[in-house]
């Protein structure tokens, strides 16, 4: 089925900053035609809601300078990247999509953008996203919804999808996005791309806007697995900014470690054989297990029972980290603030300000963790939940010692219409086969594998691939066979 977003694999940001180093292009050529690109789409599209143009042009032209002058050329020299809008940049600014932060600056940048900049990457722009990074459609964003490349009437996946339809539109050559149960993930496979969410600790949160602090993780949105790996080497690494960041040593990877096929030993869930599952989605991991086989891969059958105790999980850990991480915007200290009324008291002002400062699905969920947080409940629903997520943390265990990675779908369906979802809980279940891996805190790859025709469109499908925690060079390397299995 043709591509309409015409992405081709072989033209990724690794090919694109070789031509700018062999001097067949330049890191100003390259940042115009995104610009270009973006001021051609963006208003169809809604991917960014701010460019950073003049910075932007300021870096490239010294990049361009630097290879001039036969300087060592650095990794990510004259990459053009969009960053999700709820990790700080000093340039423009730091909203979240959301009205609470409407005009806020942030003083620092985030260690990631920092690291970014030192390897020579040059930021475009900050990309929209579901509130807070509380949606699976990018459709809970104060500037109006994202809309996907392929289709426009169709969501590109949440709460990254900003970052994805940039990417796949071409608006960029890479992004970053965070991934809370899914973010990164989900809308690269709905929009025809690579998204990887690291293990946690593996990535600095220092600068990432708090959902779940326990689940959040920073990670790349590109056109390859190898693009993947690259933005990963650069940003991975211990942070003294995030205690949480693991004091382990960063495996390096590159295509030269791909293995072959009949090297992958990959688990496939009894329970991601899901009837209830897109026909099409059905049909592509099949033909994917399929062609797997053929391969020579070894394909071993097991069991995750637990892959649908994950979305009700997750909708306790992480509303209640939220409603905590949310509690600071009171409109006081910073952020939006409603306008004092007379006689109002502090505890009316708070109530305003944050009614008028969050969106629906953010004060829903603020609403949630606050009730599995009281007192009377906390036992019944939050301990209960601290649980289950080490019980999924110990099926992941068990699973790992039969097979290397396991595979399965991204989603149970490709792009929904942007207005289809009208009840929460079918929106959050897109999220199904996602949200463990956070849970579990694993790293993760959504890889692309192929389109369905919905309606007369060819739209995106992904095949989800997990590997035990800071396997990452092993999730990269057969990440990159079954990417060249499934594109060929």
């Amino acid at each position: 089925m043709t591509d309409p977003c015409n992405i081709d694999r072989r033209d990724d940001l690794t090919h694109r900053i070789d031509a700018m180093r062999r001097g067949e292009t330049t890191a100003t050529d390259r940042l115009e035609a995104s610009l270009t690109a973006i001021d051609r789409r963006n208003d169809e599209l809604n991917a960014y809601h701010e460019t950073l143009e003049d910075t932007a042009r300021a870096v490239a032209s010294e990049i361009d300078g630097r290879i001039a002058r036969g300087e060592e050329a650095r990794p990510l020299a004259g990459a053009i990247l969009a960053v999700k809008d709820n990790i700080c940049t000093t340039e423009g600014r730091t909203t979240c999509s959301s009205r609470m932060l409407e005009n806020y600056r942030s003083p620092f940048d985030a260690t990631v953008i920092r690291r970014l900049r030192d390897a020579g990457a040059i930021l475009v722009g900050k990309t929209n996203l579901d509130e807070f990074a509380m949606g699976s459609g990018s459709e809970h964003c104060a500037w109006g919804p994202v809309r996907n490349p392929w289709a426009t009437d169709r969501v590109p996946g949440g709460s990254s999808g900003g970052s994805a339809a940039a990417v796949a539109a071409d608006l960029c050559d890479a992004a970053l996005g965070s991934d809370t149960g899914g973010s990164i993930r989900q809308p690269a496979a709905l929009c025809g791309v690579v998204g990887l969410k690291p293990t946690y600790g593996r990535i600095s949160r220092y600068g990432l806007v708090a959902f779940g602090s326990s689940l959040d993780q920073i990670g790349p949105i590109c056109r390859s697995v190898r693009d993947a790996s690259l933005l990963y080497s650069v940003m991975a690494g211990v942070d003294p900014h995030d205690a949480t960041t693991a004091e382990l040593e960063v495996e390096s990877w590159n295509e030269s470690m791909r293995p072959a096929p009949d090297q992958l030993r990959i688990g496939i869930p009894r329970e991601q054989r899901n009837a209830e599952h897109h026909p099409g989605v059905s049909e592509m991991f099949e033909r994917a297990i399929d062609r797997l086989e053929a391969a020579g891969t070894s394909i071993v059958e097991l069991d995750l029972p637990l892959t649908d105790q994950g979305i009700s999980t997750y909708y306790v850990i992480a509303p209640a980290e939220a409603s905590s991480n949310l509690g600071r915007y009171d409109g006081i200290r910073y952020g939006h603030r409603a306008k004092p009324m007379p006689g109002e008291g502090l505890e009316e002002l708070y109530a305003r300000t944050r009614t008028e400062g969050f969106g629906p699905e953010v004060r829903r969920r603020i609403m949630l963790g606050t009730y599995v947080l009281s007192a009377g409940y906390y036992d019944a629903y939050y301990k209960r939940a601290l649980q289950v997520r080490r019980l999924i943390r110990e099926e992941y265990d068990r699973a790992f010692e039969q097979c290397d990675l396991l595979l399965g779908p991204t989603t149970p369906g490709p792009a929904f219409r942007i207005g289809a979802e009208r009840d929460p809980v079918s929106e959050y279940l897109n999220d199904v086969y996602t949200v463990n891996a956070n849970i579990a805190g694993i790293p993760a790859l959504s890889i692309p594998a192929g389109s369905t025709e919905v309606d007369g469109v060819g739209l995106p499908i992904g095949v989800h691939l997990q590997a035990p925690p800071f396997a990452e060079s092993r999730l990269f390397g057969a990440g990159s066979t079954i990417e060249s299995i499934l594109a060929d």
